[in-house]
């Protein structure tokens, strides 16, 4: 993407000033460039980026497409191992899902419990204790 930098507009002439107006310039047209290929490579990370969150998406379907399954499957199993119909293995799966549901419940209730409210405790302590020492230096 880098091109060649074009001469000044003006012809340079002897003096410094002709000289900065040239630098300067110079300087402008380079930044552009920069500018330019940092679109161009964020450009192609974003797309990189976007890439990856489809394939991600994609696994995460067929995560819970298979969890279906394995959840029809392990319902006929308890059927099937505990002589029963087919109904009540649906049923016996059901207990159990909403059983490890109350159990995540409960602990994502403590975890957002143990972290509200949300403050910055340290970064607090350390202010008040610049305002200390600030203070305490005007004092002296």
């Amino acid at each position: 993407m880098a091109t060649q930098i074009p001469p000044p507009p003006t012809p340079p002439r002897d003096g410094v000033g002709p000289a900065v107006q040239e630098i300067s310039y110079r300087a402008q047209q380079l930044v552009r460039e920069e500018i330019e290929l940092a679109k161009a490579e964020i450009t192609a990370k974003v797309s990189t980026i976007v890439k990856g969150v489809a394939v991600g998406v994609a696994g995460g379907i067929f995560g819970v497409v298979g969890l279906l399954f394995f959840l029809h499957g392990l319902s006929f199993g308890f059927a099937d191992w505990f002589g029963v119909a087919t109904w009540i293995g649906y049923w016996i799966t059901t207990a159990i899902l909403f059983l490890l549901a109350a159990i995540a419940s409960l602990l994502a209730y403590r975890f957002v419990k143990r972290g509200s409210p949300p403050k910055p405790a340290m970064a607090i302590d350390e202010a008040q204790r610049i305002k200390q020492t600030v203070d305490e230096a005007r004092r002296s």
